[in-house]
């Protein structure tokens, strides 16, 4: 889950009669897969829908639904309004909405409109798109149809090959990662976060609130669950990032950031990382047990971050090979139905939870 990336994120969904049922159905699918990994609360991600028809109409406020259970839901049950595609006018009470308290929207958060249409609309888009990007607004659009090429990447963010995306309704699934990390980078752009995180390091990203010249930043960090380990460090005002190390595997870290100015009041910034879990390879693999057509197969250790193993075997020389898989939880097997007097080569390969892989080869010979 991404987890410490406040934003409001408001949906504008083409509800009107030229957009077929499957269509919805499938824009309703993208929505929910575009937004399922965030966190969603008061301080997180909220998100809101405004339908495109004659009227314009707000299926919920931004801060309705804070669990990704209930989002979900509520995505599945937006019925489509059918009318007329009165865009500009959706976008004008848009603008209404996500500066309004009614609406559950923040003051001071992000803000970024995704736009999912069919490329048509009936009244003028260019004014109410620009006085909502005046506004700090940062505008996603996604065309499913044909739609005026100048005309959407004239009302997207600019530069427009980041921000306007032309894709058929079934091929939505293939800019969903793409459309996601570039809306976490405007959310995360103006906040103190982590980047290249792994088992004992992570990079911390900021602002520019400082120059060389106006101040230095002060960085606490230390783990949750031990407070009093805190460590400092110092940089000076010029710095917008810091790498930490020699970190604990698997731990989260509270990490604060203090903008010390000598012209400014900055507040404080603060993040949580939690570091990845150390990726231990099969230490060795062990054979015993060897009889003419089976052998046993071992190895060390079992990690917690490991799913699965695979264990390739075959005869040597020769290039058959069989697979056997084996649950993380283990950490040997019995290898059957073998030749005799056979030399086989044997690879263990660990699976981790994040998709890495670590493998380690032995040999093993039948008896006669």
């Amino acid at each position: 889950p991404i987890s410490n990336s406040e934003g409001d994120i408001l949906f504008l969904l083409d509800s009107s009669g030229s957009v077929s049922y499957y269509e919805f159905s499938r824009v309703k699918e993208f929505m929910w897969d575009l937004v399922q990994p965030f966190t969603f609360g008061p301080k997180d991600v909220q998100t809101s829908i405004i339908h495109i028809s004659t009227t314009p109409t707000m299926e919920f406020p931004f801060d309705r639904y804070l669990s990704s259970g209930a989002l979900q839901q509520a995505i599945r049950d937006t019925q489509q309004l059918m009318g007329d595609t009165n865009t500009g006018k959706a976008l004008s009470y848009a603008k209404e909405k996500f500066f309004s308290d009614e609406a559950g929207a923040r003051p001071d958060v992000p803000k970024v409109l995704v736009w999912v249409t069919d490329g048509f609309s009936t009244d003028d888009i260019s004014e109410p798109m620009q006085l909502l990007k005046d506004m700090g607004v940062t505008v996603f659009i996604v065309s499913t149809g044909r739609g005026n090429y100048l005309e959407l990447s004239a009302a997207a963010s600019q530069p427009p090959e980041k921000h306007l995306h032309f894709v058929d309704v079934d091929d939505l699934p293939i800019i969903t990662k793409e459309l996601r990390d570039a809306i976490l980078d405007v959310i995360q752009a103006n906040r103190l976060h982590a980047v290249d995180i792994t088992s004992s390091s992570f990079r911390l990203m900021w602002p520019e609130f400082l120059s060389q010249e106006t101040g230095y930043y002060t960085l606490e960090y230390a783990p949750r669950d031990d407070l009093a380990r805190k460590r400092t460090k110092q940089v000076s005002g010029a710095h917008t990032s810091l790498t930490l190390s020699n970190l604990a595997p698997e731990t989260t870290y509270e990490v604060v950031l203090i903008p010390e100015s000598n012209v400014h009041y900055f507040p404080p910034q603060t993040t949580r990382v939690t570091t990845l879990a150390e990726e231990i390879s099969p230490a060795e693999v062990l054979i015993s047990d060897s009889g003419p057509h089976s052998f046993h197969v071992s190895w060390a250790p079992t990690p917690d971050s490991v799913i699965g193993y695979q264990i390739l075997y075959g005869p040597l020389p020769g290039n058959s090979v069989k697979l056997l898989e084996v649950d993380g939880k283990h950490n040997s097997t019995v290898v059957e139905n073998l030749a005799p007097n056979t030399t086989y080569l044997v690879t263990v390969t660990a699976i981790y939870k994040s998709g890495q892989e670590k493998s380690l080869s032995a040999k093993a010979c039948t008896q006669e």
